[in-house]
């Protein structure tokens, strides 16, 4: 048994049942292991809605945007020229900062030879922690309605959580966004969701991009079996990727989770899978450490 490991559950879109996956797991093995679930999808974070935790917890996720102080700024431009997405302008010798488009990597502050810049807190989200019934630690960010950058909320979320748990289970983001890459990128393991669909196949094969850069161990869940083709089955054939579960497409289980409910709760017979499930994705990681 593997002491302390992070599992992230991605899928290259929405609407695959990668929150059924994830919830699923961290309420089977949170009988018997400490776990941590932390939702990163703070664009539309829906884990809550399953698990039914207390949060006993709310503070403000921040991002850092320049403040000019006119009277200093002596219109150099090294800020404008620094920034990289574009946050800075210079119009008439004067300095115009787009907040929206700020990153707040504090680049023009560092830069400014007169110290005319400081960085202000500028609140774009919130950060929730909470417990379940069972003692399953819960965290969630959620991105204020307007704001266009999940990435910071994702990253003080990390920083939010408390010391890790046997388990960390990352409930990614949809895509293969930047958010997704921030969610996965320190993952011992990415649990890929697809459906055996051209349009599954197509964001499978994104994902896959993707992880090619971040070197964890990967397997994936079919869903909806018994739809579409066997394209997703054959591409698999052809790599070294397991397939570590396949869930039936069954209407009555659209109508359960539509309802708010825990698969493993209406379909025991899954809690033995979901076990085996983690048992193997730790296995998988021992044989990817012993290969490097």
């Amino acid at each position: 048994m593997i002491k302390s490991i992070r599992i992230a559950v991605a899928s290259g879109k929405g609407g695959t049942g990668k929150t059924m996956i994830a919830t699923s797991l961290a309420a089977t093995i949170a009988n018997t292991r400490a776990v941590q679930l932390i939702d990163c999808d703070v664009e539309a974070p829906n884990a809550h809605l399953f698990l039914q935790p207390c949060i006993h917890e709310n503070n403000p996720a921040y991002i850092y945007i320049p403040d000019i102080n006119h009277d200093k700024c002596i219109a150099c431009g090294k800020c404008v020229r620094v920034c990289e997405f574009n946050a800075i302008a210079m119009l008439r010798e004067k300095i115009l900062v787009f907040p929206q488009l700020c990153h707040g990597c504090g680049s023009c502050s560092l830069i400014c030879p007169v110290d005319a810049i400081q960085e202000q807190a500028r609140p774009i989200g919130e950060l929730r922690h909470g417990i379940t019934d069972s003692g399953l630690d819960f965290y969630m960010g959620e991105l204020t309605v307007s704001e266009p950058m999940p990435t910071p909320v994702i990253r003080q979320l990390f920083a939010y959580t408390k010391a890790p748990s046997d388990i960390v289970i990352l409930d990614s983001p949809p895509g293969a966004s930047c958010s997704v890459v921030a969610t996965v990128y320190d993952a011992d393991f990415v649990l890929l969701v697809t459906e055996p669909t051209p349009f599954g196949l197509h964001d499978l094969k994104q994902m896959l991009g993707v992880l090619a850069q971040t070197k964890a161990a990967t397997g994936v869940i079919i869903n909806r079996d018994g739809i579409g083709d066997s394209s997703v089955d054959d591409f698999l054939d052809e790599t070294s990727i397991p397939i570590l579960m396949r869930i039936p497409y069954q209407p009555e289980i659209a109508k359960r989770l539509a309802a708010g409910q825990i698969l493993t709760d209406f379909m025991p017979t899954f809690q033995q899978k979901f076990e085996d499930l983690l048992e193997n994705i730790e296995e998988m990681i021992l044989q990817e450490e012993r290969s490097r």
